[in-house]
């Protein structure tokens, strides 16, 4: 049985950091072809749609987001299985459209768990990849 560690907060800060970059460059693209202003609510509204559609379709399938594969962390079920569209659904929407109370919520409920308050909810944790995420014990 392979053991696995959870990803550390700093760790997924960069991850999450090089995808919302990547999608705000292609979201500015979207928007700039649509003639949407950028800094507007509707403009918000896509970043955030588009955000949680690149999630939950990664994650869903294969762990890991663009970010996560290059600090090779992945998105696994709590007892280690891979998690499935439902699941990257539900932890998605906390990062794209609640990120800061999913966060907050995570560091005070959660205290040294190094997960988000959606984590939780949908029973998934980030971890350091060490291969496909099954048949591994979980270390704090």
């Amino acid at each position: 049985m392979v053991e696995v560690r959870r990803a550390k907060w700093m760790d997924r800060f960069w991850a999450w950091t090089i995808d919302v970059l990547l999608l705000s460059i292609l979201s500015g693209m979207i928007l700039q072809v649509l003639r949407i202003p950028a800094i507007s609510f509707c403009g918000s509204v896509i970043l955030s749609a588009l955000v949680f559609f690149y999630w939950t379709v990664l994650e869903g399938f294969r762990g890991q987001s663009f970010g996560k594969m290059v600090l090779n962390l992945e998105v696994i079920g709590s007892s280690g299985e891979s998690i499935g569209f439902g699941d990257a659904a539900m932890e998605s929407f906390g990062k794209a459209f609640l990120l800061p109370l999913d966060c907050l919520a995570g560091w005070v409920m959660l205290r040294g768990e190094e997960q988000r308050f959606f984590n939780r909810v949908s029973d998934t944790i980030v971890v350091y990849a060490n291969g496909n995420g099954m048949g591994c014990s979980i270390k704090p």
